[in-house]
């Protein structure tokens, strides 16, 4: 039972509803006219709060950027916090659900229209990029390279930095899925085919770094 009273959980949903109200303001705002036509008074009005109620809670629009950008994020990373794999079989079952959840996550049309922006922009207004890397990109690679450095430590993994790993196994996710997206060559991908696309991924990166014994097996 929440030692909680209901008047302090009452402010604190109120708090996350103003917050998710911020983050999706912001987001139309941003699409519509871009990071520099982006003002946090627009994103007020938007959000039906006042810029005290958005500065109580963001310091900045690039603080609204960032926790946008690091709630999916973290969303993305979601399958890696679980306990470390103890066998080949489990790491295999976890490497698939971080693929499906970063894929599904990366090929939304919200993340998709960040990212077009941000290659729009990438000149006279380079925040919005480096947003998407420091906030995005950056910690799911690293969290993926630790992830797979524990796995190395005990013996599951061989033949390669993890860092080297880690780069291979989102290209093997990707392929060329990403510019495709990017330019509206493709629709995104349904759930049946992330999945298909993360499960292959993950063979073949276990392929090319498998243990001796596996990749040599004895008849």
């Amino acid at each position: 039972m929440s030692d909680e009273n209901p008047s302090a959980q009452n402010r604190s949903s109120e708090q996350r509803d103003v917050r998710s109200r911020i983050i999706e303001a912001t987001f139309h705002v941003l699409v519509e006219h871009g990071y520099a036509g982006t003002s946090t008074r627009e994103i007020a009005r938007r959000a039906r709060v006042s810029k005290r109620e958005l500065y109580a809670l963001f310091d900045s629009k690039d603080g609204i950027l960032a926790a946008m950008i690091a709630s999916r994020a973290t969303r993305m990373r979601e399958p890696l916090s679980i306990p470390d794999a103890p066998d080949r079989a489990s790491l295999t079952e976890t490497l698939t659900r971080f693929g499906i959840s970063f894929l599904t996550e990366a090929s939304s049309p919200a993340v998709l229209a960040l990212f077009r922006l941000a290659m729009a922009e990438a000149e006279r207004a380079p925040s919005l990029a480096q947003h998407l890397h420091t906030y995005g990109r950056a910690p799911t690679f690293a969290t993926l390279v630790s992830f797979l450095t524990r796995a190395a430590a005990r013996g599951l993994i061989d033949g390669a930095e993890p860092a080297a790993m880690a780069g291979r196994f989102f290209a093997l996710l990707w392929g060329d899925l990403q510019i495709s997206l990017l330019l509206r060559l493709v629709e995104a991908p349904h759930p049946d085919e992330i999945e298909e696309r993360a499960g292959s991924a993950v063979g073949a990166l276990l392929s090319l770094y498998a243990l001796p014994e596996q990749s040599n097996p004895t008849h």
